[in-house]
């Protein structure tokens, strides 16, 4: 089974933040050596997500292949900024990859953003991610600005990228 009839994408239920805080964690570590300060910022964002939903204007997109959970991606409004939507916990399981599952919840995102109203997404990114970044710069989204850090026990460089509706 291969393409898009391969997964579903839904809406979130109970159980679901658990598995994003718990993969969030466990692949970042794996895949780039993050420490569990990387989980805890997950776990605020996932907190957040549920305390303050607005269903008009935030969305969570949980990807499913045979009943699994293989992928996810958040749309959340910007606490600071009127118009804008952040793209938040974006995650694909290595096992999932090049199905253009990606692709798809990251379009999910913008056409979600676009009829909610906003006229721009933010999202926070680092450097070493270039499978996402590859899909955001598909996307149209741009880099406007890059700041060196090591706020998850490995030095990198956060990247935000903006995306124009």
């Amino acid at each position: 089974m291969s393409g898009a009839a391969s997964y579903v994408l839904r809406s979130h239920r109970p159980g679901d933040m658990g598995w994003v805080v718990q993969r969030h964690g466990e692949l970042y570590h794996a895949e780039h050596g993050w420490d569990e300060r990387f989980e805890a910022l997950v776990a605020r964002t996932a907190a957040d997500f549920i305390e303050h939903l607005d269903p008009a204007h935030e969305r969570c997109w949980i990807a499913e292949r045979d009943g699994v959970r293989v992928g996810c991606i958040f749309v959340v409004r910007h606490p600071e900024r009127e118009g804008v939507a952040k793209l938040r916990l974006f995650l694909i399981e290595p096992h999932a990859r090049g199905l253009g599952l990606g692709r798809r919840l990251v379009r999910e995102v913008t056409r979600f953003a676009r009829d909610a109203g906003y006229h721009t997404i933010t999202l926070w990114t680092q450097s070493t991610l270039l499978a996402a970044r590859h899909l955001y710069a598909e996307e149209g989204y741009r880099l406007v600005h890059a700041e060196v850090h090591d706020s998850f026990g490995v030095p990198l460089t956060a990247e935000t990228w903006e995306l124009t509706l």
